[in-house]
């Protein structure tokens, strides 16, 4: 590699074109009569993508290195390869009915950034490393985001080994047969920072014409199960005043979760969501008053301290509408994951990197979970959004701009250079 063209970086840009014939290139593995991807996490076709982008990354004189996991560490090297590797990655699993850029974007994005390095010659001070995360979307096995989770020591390998699938596959037995059960420790990789590019899979950057989004975090998470209990009647002889209705009950709670969530607006304090998505009516005949009513409750905002006041106003709810209703009203935790704020030096990086790229940008939180918040856990993250068309993502028609993809990228690069370091010439 030669270390003394003058290369101007300020105007150091990605090859558009290449990022996209990538992607559709490894669109083409799992692709579906819709248009989509199914190329489900430890399957012959998840093989055939790793090989892909294994392949791609040694043609671009990088090394593989593949964890006890399964997760795939793309490494090219540095002028000071003692100092930890500036990452970037994702996932190139995907939903049954996923798409085309979901997770692939920021794998190939990395794979991208290496390949400009590449062409104009230039050594970063810090190694560069592209990873790959093992079953991201958890649409074979649970826990979702394994291979991220494992190597932040969220939970044991042990326990994802366990896991199985429909057919009682475990995933232990599917790596091996894959061909992706490495010898490295999960965890034992060294980590300098880390971002993540992604397709927004919300409709906020679309709406507002904007191109990049700097992703200040992660909305933390709590899921319950609701359950209010009445007493089925007949609909027509049982007078309104005498009924026991579970419902109209449960249907007043299912209101407040979403006040709650307008209560914490973007443009105010924190990012409040509120939503009910599932709901379970017995006996569930058109005229029996409803006895017993069983729903869901996802509460989402920007910090802990914003998740837990929504939590005590649904709860403080209940107990008022119980009492005034005399119905009992059962609400218990499922799942809590807690609010994943980004470091500040990387947000900084991003949002310097598109304003000197000349890009619309603005400060995003991220709804969905990803790779990203558990690397949070080892080392300075930060991730860059591009917007996806209608916010529309698990889905085969999901779509992204060539142009968005291509600017993501760039930021990607610039931001990553600002932490790696550049040669002098």
């Amino acid at each position: 590699m030669d270390t003394k063209v003058k290369v101007d970086i300020s105007k150091l840009r990605i090859d558009g074109e290449r990022l996209w014939a990538a992607l559709m290139e490894l669109a083409k593995i799992g692709a579906t009569p819709k248009g989509g991807v199914c190329r489900l996490t430890l399957t012959d076709l998840d093989k055939q993508g790793r090989d892909l982008v294994s392949r791609w990354a040694r043609e671009a004189g990088m090394t593989v290195t593949i964890d006890k996991i399964g997760n795939g560490f793309l490494r090219r090297a540095g002028r000071n390869n003692a100092l930890p590797p500036i990452v970037t990655g994702s996932h190139i699993d995907t939903q049954p009915t996923g798409g085309k850029f979901d997770g692939n974007y920021g794998v190939l994005a990395g794979i991208e950034v290496v390949r400009t390095l590449n062409d104009h010659g230039i050594q970063t001070e810090a190694p560069i490393e592209v990873a790959f995360w093992t079953n991201e979307e958890g649409s074979r096995f649970v826990p979702v985001m394994m291979g991220s989770g494992v190597f932040a020591k969220a939970f044991t390998l042990e326990k994802a080994y366990a896991a199985t699938d429909t057919d009682g596959l475990t995933v232990k037995s599917e790596l091996e047969r894959i061909g992706y059960i490495g010898s490295e420790e999960p965890g034992d990789h060294a980590i300098g920072s880390y971002f993540e590019t992604h397709i927004e899979q919300g409709p906020v950057l679309e709406d507002h014409d904007i191109t990049i989004g700097v992703v200040t975090g992660v909305l933390g998470i709590k899921w319950y199960d609701c359950t209010v209990t009445g007493m089925e009647a007949h609909a027509g002889p049982t007078p309104m005043a005498l009924r026991r209705d579970a419902l109209q009950v449960a249907a007043q709670l299912m209101l407040e979760v979403v006040a709650v969530a307008h209560r914490h607006p973007p443009d105010g304090k924190g990012h409040g969501r509120g939503t009910v998505g599932m709901v379970q009516v017995h006996p569930n005949s058109r005229n029996v008053i409803p006895g017993r009513v069983k729903f869901s409750i996802d509460l989402r905002n920007s910090s802990d301290e914003l998740v837990e006041a929504m939590d005590a106003d649904i709860k403080a709810c209940a107990e008022r509408l119980s009492a005034a209703s005399g119905l009992p009203i059962q609400i218990e935790l499922v799942s809590h994951y807690p609010a994943q704020p980004f470091h500040a030096d990387c947000i900084a990086a991003v949002a310097k990197a598109a304003s000197d790229l000349g890009y619309s940008q603005m400060p995003v939180v991220s709804g969905a979970g990803h790779d990203a918040v558990y690397m949070a856990r080892m080392a300075p993250a930060g991730m860059i959004f591009i917007p996806c068309k209608d916010g529309i993502s698990h889905n085969e028609i999901e779509d992204a701009k060539p142009a968005h993809l291509e600017a993501g990228c760039n930021v990607l690069l610039h931001a990553m250079l600002a932490k790696a370091g550049v040669n002098p010439p």
